[in-house]
């Protein structure tokens, strides 16, 4: 495969020609860090919160109308998280790693976070109202991460790890795929996402037209082509072929998506209309990080909750889910009332998202990968150094890009 190139020139000096990050990187080095896509992540966490306040009826009349026309599709924030992970995995990924090793990384990743989550569901099941029994066969399911290949048992327990049953099956493929990227080059890598594009089109009309006996949205073998899609924008970044438009543009394109999602069909229809927007807003955020160009998502703030947005996604819905013991299946207050009700229910699940990081999510990867974490920071100290001589503009942050 022929290495990316770019060519620069200074004023009375013949052209030069300036290695891609590819080329530049040494063999064994992680790529540059790109706080921007942390950020990101805590506004698509943010917006499936919103979704599961208003489907929890905390507004009742105008307050509804407007949590639905706010977060009514907030469900795509799940599908930019499916883009974002198959961007940062392929981003992050070592050339000599193993599959095995890639394997042990991802399950120290999420895990330990499911496991606890799990477990917090299964006892409410049991000791709260309003609450449903699962049976052993959805129990073991949902914990093997393979309950979302079966629709009747793809909320069981915590209803959002759904999600993570699709990421389960990513990771699985993962191997296959960059190896598959490596081979392409630039030129197939962007066959490959004009390809993904087009099955998540192909799908959404299916299903639109009810093609299928069942919705598909929660398939992880429906949702990968979004995934792949994120990957293959990472790859073309990865070698200096990105040309998609700057940050702002995409950030249009994406809201302008987002709220056309209430014009189609409800369920995987909707990511029809976003897929476009998040593909184009994730790799225009990393070139942002990579260029030192602004960017409002990596201020540290922004990217501290980003760190956070896993944890927050897992244990939210537990909040309120627990809260209908207190306020009751449907509350409908008023919109003071609700923003109340609603600022609660945050800053209790935005708590516990920290004790869940901090005292779960960290350890047991510190514990379950050992050293190899100081092998790591040693690898990623390596490429900012390999780097550090093309850069212009101020460095992007030392966050590493959480997926």
């Amino acid at each position: 495969m022929t290495t990316a190139t770019r060519t620069t020139r200074t004023a009375g000096t013949p052209p030069v020609t300036a290695p891609s990050p590819a080329a530049r990187l040494p063999p064994t080095a992680s790529a540059p860090s790109l706080p921007s896509l942390t950020g990101l992540r805590w506004v698509a966490a943010l917006l499936v919160f919103g979704l599961h306040v208003r489907n929890y009826h905390y507004f009742g009349g105008a307050g509804d109308r407007y949590a639905t026309w706010a977060f009514g599709p907030g469900a795509n924030g799940v599908s930019f998280f499916f883009v974002l992970s198959g961007f940062v995995l392929t981003w992050s990924a070592r050339p000599k790693d193993s599959a095995l090793a890639f394997w042990r990384r991802r399950i120290a990743r999420i895990y330990p976070v499911h496991l606890v989550t799990a477990a917090i569901a299964l006892l409410m099941a049991y000791t709260l109202a309003h609450q449903t029994k699962p049976e052993p066969s959805q129990t073991v399911a949902n914990v093997l991460l393979v309950h979302s290949w079966w629709r009747p048992w793809w909320q069981t327990l915590n209803p959002v790890s759904w999600s993570l049953a699709c990421e389960a099956f990513f990771y699985a493929a993962f191997p296959l795929l960059a190896l598959l990227l490596r081979r392409l080059g630039a030129r197939g890598t962007t066959a490959l996402a004009g390809a993904s594009v087009l099955a998540v089109l192909v799908l959404a009309w299916a299903e639109t037209h009810h093609w299928t006996a069942e919705s598909i949205s929660a398939n992880p073998a429906a949702r990968l082509p979004e995934f792949v899609l994120g990957a293959a924008a990472a790859r073309l970044v990865f070698l200096d072929r990105w040309r998609g438009p700057g940050l702002e543009a995409s950030l249009a394109l994406a809201v302008i998506g987002y709220f056309l999602v209430p014009q189609v069909t409800p369920g995987y229809a909707a990511t029809a209309c976003t897929i476009a927007g998040f593909a184009l807003l994730i790799p225009a955020a990393a070139v942002a990080d990579l260029r030192g160009l602004p960017s409002l998502w990596r201020r540290p703030r922004l990217v501290r909750l980003g760190e956070l947005s896993f944890a927050f996604y897992m244990v939210h819905l537990l909040v309120l889910r627990a809260g209908t013991n207190v306020l009751g299946l449907s509350p409908q207050f008023g919109v003071a009332a609700g923003l109340a009700v609603t600022a609660g229910a945050f800053a209790l699940s935005l708590g516990l998202s920290w004790v869940l990081y901090e005292k779960v999510e960290r350890p047991a990867q510190r514990l379950l990968l050992g050293g190899r974490r100081a092998a790591e920071a040693r690898q990623a100290q390596q490429a900012e150094q390999a780097l550090q001589p093309a850069r212009t503009g101020p460095a992007p942050g030392s966050s590493r890009a959480a997926d």
